[in-house]
């Protein structure tokens, strides 16, 4: 094996080993719902329906079909295995580490060079955020595309100069590109990466610094600009798409965020990323945005920046890589660097995952020539390297371990910053889950106090409080909460689910349309609007709002076991359907498995209506027989009830208006 390839393997596999640990880790309540967890689409894995949906909606405030495509994949593979779902982050991080040191391998001709780049690229610690959190699939996938792309332009602009030299091509053409695969090749690998992740629409800037340096394309400046029309249009079709994705829900306002403090937080977080990178010791999930940075530290972050800037312009003739070492860097971190503001963080780790390999590569070859001018010996250097990775390796480690749970990440997130309502919103959602209702009700106050606009903490203390017996407590909150963002479908349906708790069915009634007017594919919604309808006797109305609940949602097990009983043992004969009940029960039967009682109660119940009442008997008596442990007080005595009437050949009938 040559030594190229075993330099590859040594990467993939030291790559792959520190990452392990990330395998013990879960999902977390952070945007991981949205892509994952509470996703019903990607949960049924790649079918057509999911295909069309990946292409056609804008779902978390993005487009970038090819990413729900994978995490569709998932779980058609893994389920709702977590380590499975980090498992496909990993293979690609470390593939595009790979990608990464062949990519400079071809470029430098320098196989030290380029191991080292792409050694500090996989075990950087502010890389982590990008393989540990399964939402950020997008950023792995776009940049394993991303360098497709990259080398095959490589090898398409290494031609074109071979050419040139050997008078096949003309050194101005504009149109000979088109004859090249490999043009063709990165084009399509450029598309692929803008639909799993729109940021990397600077790559075509990239490809023109490659130009300059090492490349020395022998071509002018316009056509080479020329050359990369194809990519242009790609990046104006993205950035549409993104605009018209993002700017309902995620862009800030101009009010909200004003032009001037975006260019001031754009300014320090320019700095705050080379200070990381340095020295990457309190690294968080979310750094908030201040409402006002101090003029020290902005003042202190342009020097530094402008220092930098000029030293790399006036050494650009003989250090050409510093040049666009720090172009690459500032280049392409303008998509997230905050002048288009979309959330409400000032920083984030993942933003740094494609733009610090032109950081990387300035550093890389400016030790290697101040070894080479101090005569430093190899030992030497190749001791300060492995101190430096070794370092970054020992960091990263322990920067996976925050990443274990949500309690877990957003407790060090909290120790780490100041004024953090979004990690005291997500802890606070973390104790709830785990039914410590007290520490997530202090959690929530907390957030309150830094942003008494986040509806977010009312209505989940609507909901903890509703959870509790609470109801006349939570309905203030849950109002608030609909009036800080009367848009929210899913706000108007926790209204709706506090009035029905207080049996106010017309009010709750009102919020459950209003939901359902703002997204008619609302479950929740459904639902709760056709048990209203049942509360209120209008048992038809109900039957249609529990089947577009199951239309939307048809591997919900409550769902299932409530409408397969509606149809089982309503006492409306026009609503009752036994056939119908008989394949939701089943279908909720195969979700649960074969042992448990309330989906063999829900079958019994529908065999009866069916008029197979020996089944029936048969089937309910195994359902008593799980229920026993419950004692005489449980379902077992209300299941022995209808055992007897099936047993004299009587189905079940019950009035939900109860």
């Amino acid at each position: 094996m040559s030594r190229l390839r075993i330099t590859g393997l040594l990467l993939f596999l030291i790559t792959l080993v520190a990452y392990l640990p990330v395998l013990r880790n879960g999902f977390v309540n952070y945007d991981d719902p949205d892509y994952v967890t509470e996703n019903r689409v990607v949960q049924q894995g790649l079918t057509g329906e999911g295909f069309q949906w990946a292409f056609t909606q804008w779902h978390a405030s993005n487009w970038h079909p090819l990413t729900w495509l994978s995490h569709m994949a998932d779980c058609e593979m893994f389920r709702l295995n977590p380590a499975g779902h980090h498992l496909v982050n990993l293979l690609f991080h470390t593939v595009n580490a790979v990608l990464l040191f062949w990519l400079w391998r071809r470029l430098l001709d320098d196989a030290w060079s380029a191991a080292f780049i792409a050694a500090l690229f996989a075990w950087h610690p502010l890389h982590v955020e990008s393989v540990a959190w399964v939402s950020e699939r997008k950023d792995v996938l776009s940049t394993f595309f991303g360098l497709l792309a990259l080398l095959s332009y490589v090898q398409h602009a290494r031609r074109q100069n071979e050419g040139i030299q050997g008078g096949k091509v003309p050194g101005n053409s504009s149109g000979a590109f088109w004859l090249s695969r490999s043009y063709w090749l990165a084009l399509v690998f450029f598309a692929c990466s803008l639909m799993a992740k729109p940021m990397l629409v600077t790559l075509p800037f990239v490809m023109l610094l490659l130009d300059f340096w090492p490349l020395r394309r022998p071509r002018t400046l316009f056509s080479l600009g020329l050359e990369k029309w194809p990519f242009l249009l790609l990046v104006i079709g993205s950035c549409a798409i993104t605009i018209l994705a993002q700017r309902q829900e995620a862009m800030a306002s101009f009010a909200k965020c004003p032009p001037g403090l975006r260019l001031e937080n754009a300014v320090v977080a320019y700095a705050g990323y080379l200070q990381q990178t340095i020295w990457p010791m309190k690294l968080a999930v979310f750094y908030p945005l201040p409402d006002v940075i101090a003029w020290p530290v902005l003042m202190a972050a342009g020097a530094v920046l402008v220092f930098i800037s000029v030293l790399v312009w006036f050494t650009a003739r003989y250090r050409p890589y510093l040049l666009v070492g720090w172009l690459w860097y500032l280049g392409t971190m303008v998509p997230v660097i905050g002048l288009v503001q979309v959330g409400d963080q000032a920083m984030a780790d993942r933003y740094t995952y494609f733009p610090l390999i032109g950081i990387f590569l300035g550093v890389t070859l400016l030790l290697k020539e101040a070894a080479a001018r101090l005569q430093i010996s190899r030992a030497v250097a190749v001791f300060v390297a492995v101190t430096v990775l070794g370092a970054c390796l020992t960091l990263t480690v322990r920067q996976l371990g925050y990443w274990r749970d949500s309690e877990t990440l957003f407790t060090h997130a909290l120790a780490v910053t100041k004024n953090n309502a979004l990690a005291h919103l997500n802890l606070g959602e973390a104790y709830q889950e785990e039914q410590r209702s007290a520490e997530a009700l202090a959690q929530y106050q907390q957030v309150l106090q830094l942003d008494p606009g986040r509806q977010e903490a009312d209505n989940n203390i609507a909901r903890l409080l509703n959870d509790e017996g609470r109801p006349e407590a939570a309905l203030e909150y849950s109002r608030t909460a609909v009036r800080l963002n009367p848009r929210s479908p899913s706000l108007h349906a926790s209204l709706g689910i506090i009035l029905f708790e207080l049996k106010r069915f017309d009010e709750a009634q009102g919020e459950f349309s209003e939901a359902l007017r703002l997204d008619a594919d609302n479950v929740s919604a459904h639902f709760m609007k056709a048990r209203t309808c049942l509360k209120q006797g209008d048992d038809q109305a109900a039957l249609v709002h529990l089947q577009a609940a199951l239309q939307a949602a048809p591997e919900d097990f409550q769902m299932l076991i409530f409408t397969a009983r509606v149809l089982a043992a309503d006492p409306d004969p026009r609503v009752r359907n036994g056939s119908g009940a008989l394949a939701l029960a089943e279908r909720a039967g195969k979700i649960a498995g074969p042992a448990h009682p309330v989906a063999l109660d829900t079958r019994a119940m529908a065999l009866a209506e069916a008029g197979r009442f020996e089944e029936a008997v048969e089937t309910e008596r195994q359902a008593v027989t799980l229920a026993q442990p419950a004692g005489p007080d449980g379902d077992a005595a209300v299941m022995q009830q209808r055992l007897e009437l099936y047993q004299h050949h009587q189905p079940w009938r019950e009035s939900f208006a109860k």
